[in-house]
Order: structure tokens, then C-alpha cells, then sequence
């Protein structure tokens, strides 16, 4: 299974995703969505998963929780937009630690691109940085990776231009 990360798009989606997401299975956004239509075309594209974020009105709180847990071919995950620093997360973060056990935790705000092992709490830490054109970062990323045997593999991150550049 293939799975595409994205998060803080700030209500601007890349046509370029569309080209570097065109195998993968799902899409998993990981808040600061910032509308609706950035979700409706990831939605009639892939399958996607969302949560939302700090940025988000009541339209995209609504159809999106504040936290995600799931379980994909043996692997499981917990999504949340503000999770905190590994491993010093945030006690809503520590609480969907707690209750979901997820092997692999995503989350996005920080517009910092992060794959780090957190040994405290057995986990993969992901954050795909930023992919919309609003924020502090130079460069926005999206993830993509595979799903194998109840893991994560192949992890790759993917460089859409800087923030500035269409």
C-alpha cells in the first residue's frame, strides 16, 4: 500500500501533487487544510484521510476530526496537527499515544520537515513540512512511503519548489 503525506497547505494544493501522488493508495493530510476545496480535490483524486488544523474554520472542523487513529495493513497510525516536539508531545498528543498505540504518529504545524525515531515511546515521528505557500518555511515538501509487513518503507521526501515559486 502506498500513502501520501501532505500537511499545511494553507488552503493551496500544488498541481504538482497530483503527479508525485498519482500511485499511491491514500492521502493523509495532516491539518492547516484551509478549505474546503483544497479537501474536495484531494478527495475525488484519492482516497484521503484528514485531520484538522489550528487554521481551519468550522466548515473543515466538521467534516474533519481533531484526531485520526487507523490501523493499514498492520500498521498503526495516529494523526494530529499539533502534536508537540518529540518525544515532549503535547498531553492531547500523549492521550492518542496512550489509547491508540500507533507505530507511526503524524503531525504537521511546525512546517518543518521531520522523520525521527522516538525511542521513548516506540514510535515513528512524521511531520511532511509544509506544502502551501503560507508560512515561515523556505521549502515546501510532501512524504510519500510505502506500507509492508505492518511497517513503513521507502519513506521519500519530495521537494515542490520554494515557498514563493508556483
Amino acid at each position: 500500500m502506498k500513502i501520501g503525506v501532505i500537511s499545511d497547505t494553507h488552503s493551496y494544493l500544488d498541481p504538482q501533487v497530483y503527479k508525485y501522488f498519482e500511485d499511491v493508495d491514500e492521502i493523509w493530510h495532516a491539518g492547516d487544510i484551509g478549505s474546503e476545496a483544497v479537501l474536495d480535490q484531494l478527495s475525488v483524486f484519492k482516497p484521503s484521510v484528514a485531520v484538522w488544523g489550528n487554521v481551519d474554520g468550522n466548515t473543515l472542523r466538521e467534516s474533519c476530526r481533531e484526531m485520526v487513529s487507523h490501523t493499514r495493513m498492520g500498521l498503526k497510525i495516529a494523526m494530529i496537527h499539533i502534536a508537540g516536539k518529540s518525544p515532549r508531545y503535547n498531553q492531547a498528543t500523549l492521550d492518542l499515544i496512550k489509547t491508540s498505540e500507533p507505530n507511526l504518529l503524524i503531525c504537521g504545524h511546525s512546517h518543518i520537515l521531520k522523520v525521527a525515531y522516538d525511542q521513548k515511546h516506540q514510535l515513528l515521528y512524521v511531520n511532511p513540512g509544509a506544502a502551501g505557500k503560507h508560512g515561515f518555511h523556505h521549502m515546501r515538501t510532501i512524504l510519500k512511503f510505502e506500507i509492508e509487513n505492518g511497517r513503513p518503507v521507502n519513506m521519500k521526501a519530495i521537494e515542490l519548489g520554494k515557498r514563493g515559486q508556483k
